[in-house]
């Protein structure tokens, strides 16, 4: 593999991480999952999402490697894989500020998209 090959594979696999960021219920998964282990009945009643929802988006994030679950007996406590994560997210969040939330007039990806 080139250089150039080798470089277009991580861009690849970082623009298929952020699309895995890109939807605001996983967002909410991974911040509440920031402050401590959940069970989905948990993310369900703190995010006021239908359990279907709420699986749908964990599943996804458990097969992206950033969330993993430990079985206790009937229930699964899921956890962030990464704890950079939350830097990740903070950043972001910086980002936004520092750019008055511009990114929500992208007419590609913003508000009116």
């Amino acid at each position: 593999m080139t250089m150039i090959e080798a470089e277009r594979t991580q861009l690849r696999a970082l623009a298929t991480l952020f699309h895995s960021l890109s939807d605001p219920t996983r967002l909410a998964i991974l911040r509440r999952l920031s402050v401590g282990e959940a069970r989905v009945t948990d993310l369900v009643t703190d995010l006021e999402l239908a359990q279907s929802t709420v699986s749908a988006h964990v599943a996804c994030l458990k097969d992206c490697g950033l969330i993993d679950g430990r079985p206790t007996g009937r229930q699964v406590f899921y956890r962030l894989v990464i704890p950079e994560l939350v830097h990740l997210l903070s950043d972001a969040e910086t980002i936004l500020e520092r750019t008055d939330q511009a990114v929500l007039a992208c007419p590609i990806f913003g508000e009116s998209a």
